[in-house]
């Protein structure tokens, strides 16, 4: 169900577990840098001519082993940094134990490398990028393979570090599996997910509350109420403004609807929880003063596991909750919500939604193309599995609806954070073609994904 992820600690510490260490260093470096020159052939099978790139460090001397492997199979290979007319580039300057910039000659190093009419291939992970969290502090190489040994490394799966990486190849070097701090979520993980059995009702199967849909965004808060119900939830209420009902009954036939007023939205929105076992609030509620302090009211006085989403993120601040929460922002809206930039945030993802799970005592689901699950004081779980046609309009809304319904379900909600995120990217994943994929196409696929 989780795939470790290794950071630059843990795997000194699995190397420092091999029998014999440190004498069978040299064991380790003929296994890695033979596996690098195996994937590079079998990568580019038509090159010939091969140049390393290699540091003075331990991953230098898995590109060198990397090299007189590959010229035992026949191939003309130097050990140069002049990288005009080679095939192949093996990028060798840096492993797990770099981190912050390269100093200006590894950086002009790297420059040569990504200028260079070759492909290339990085040894363990692309230099410059760091392997504990991702982040990249200045000249980093565009590998287009990359061999990393033992296990995947944080940095190869959490941007930015991953968006430099091209296509990871795990190779097993015989070093003792050990338990890590962050892990990879998998499809397995959907195994957890409860399906409705032979004594369950509608409400016991997952009831759902969702809150939001004001005129001109109504279609958020249907797209998450359809989500949830598409996501196996037995019964799902969907609670707009008044002047929504209409719009609302239209878009969404299965929710039963609910209208209320900002006047007594408090006590109408309450009454409708009776039932429900989890709460989505956000998909189109809007921003203003009144409706911000219904999102707070709304979680101080209905003790339900509650995800919140969307317009529901705008303004928040900390709430004292004996249930559980789960914050859903984008890469925007976690800015706001720590008082920083966009920019900032991308550049720094892991310890961004880290920091937010601890000032709100909550759980975060920070989305991306590595979406990452963290909670309060615990190690993350990152799920990488959902395609680029997921970067639309409405899809976040949907999410909205796959978390509360496993909430509703009884997981716990970093579980069912990220196994929300997984079915949500298996969904987006199984449609053909991916180009033009609108939300609404997730909520014909969601069935289909918890299956498989």
């Amino acid at each position: 169900m989780f795939e470790p992820l290794y950071d630059a600690a843990e795997m000194r510490a699995a190397e420092e577990q091999y029998p014999g260490y440190p004498d069978t260093i040299p064991e380790l470096m003929q296994r890695a840098g033979r596996a690098v020159a195996r994937e590079a052939m079998a990568a580019f099978p038509r090159a010939r001519r091969f140049a390393c790139v290699c540091g003075s460090g331990s991953n230098g001397g898995d590109g060198r082993v990397a090299a007189a492997a590959l010229r035992e199979a026949g191939h003309a290979v130097d050990e140069t940094a002049e990288l005009d007319g080679y095939d192949v580039v093996v990028d060798a300057l840096f492993g797990t134990g770099f981190h912050g910039a390269p100093r200006s000659e590894a950086a002009d190093l790297i420059a040569r490398i990504d200028a260079a009419d070759a492909k290339v291939v990085s040894v363990d992970l692309p230099s410059g990028v760091d392997a504990s969290t991702g982040e990249v502090a200045g000249a980093v190489v565009d590998a287009d393979l990359t061999v990393t040994f033992h296990g995947r490394k944080v940095g190869l799966v959490v941007g930015p570090g991953r968006f430099h990486a091209g296509k990871v190849v795990v190779s097993d070097i015989g070093l003792p599996a050990r338990e890590t701090e962050h892990a990879r979520a998998t499809r397995d993980l959907l195994a957890l997910v409860p399906r409705r059995g032979a004594r369950d009702s509608k409400y016991s199967s997952g009831s759902v509350l969702v809150v939001g849909g004001q005129p001109g965004m109504t279609g958020a808060a249907c797209l998450s109420a359809l989500a949830a119900l598409r996501s196996d939830a037995g019964y799902v209420t969907l609670a707009v403004p008044a002047r929504s009902l209409s719009t609302a009954e239209s878009l969404a036939l299965e929710p039963v609807k609910v209208g209320w007023r900002d006047e007594t939205a408090l006590r109408t929105i309450a009454a409708a929880a009776e039932r429900a076992r989890a709460l989505a609030i956000g998909p189109g509620l809007g921003r203003s003063t009144k409706r911000r302090s219904l999102v707070r009211e709304l979680l101080e006085r209905i003790d339900l596991p509650a995800v919140v989403d969307a317009d529901a993120l705008f303004g928040l601040e900390p709430v004292a909750r004996r249930a559980p929460t789960v914050l859903t922002p984008h890469a925007g809206e976690l800015a706001r919500l720590l008082d920083t930039d966009p920019a900032w945030v991308a550049a720094h993802r892991l310890e961004a939604a880290r920091t937010a799970a601890d000032r709100f005592r909550a759980v975060v689901l920070l989305k991306g193309a590595d979406t990452i699950v963290a909670r309060p004081g615990e190690g993350c779980i990152v799920c990488d599995l959902g395609p680029p046609s997921l970067a639309t309009a409405g899809t976040g809304d949907v999410l909205t609806g796959v978390v509360a319904s496993f909430l509703a379900k009884g997981l716990d909600a970093h579980v069912a954070a990220a196994a929300a995120a997984v079915a949500h990217a298996s969904a987006a994943a199984l449609r053909t073609p991916q180009a033009g994929l609108v939300a609404s196409d997730l909520l014909e696929l969601l069935p289909e994904a918890l299956e498989r």
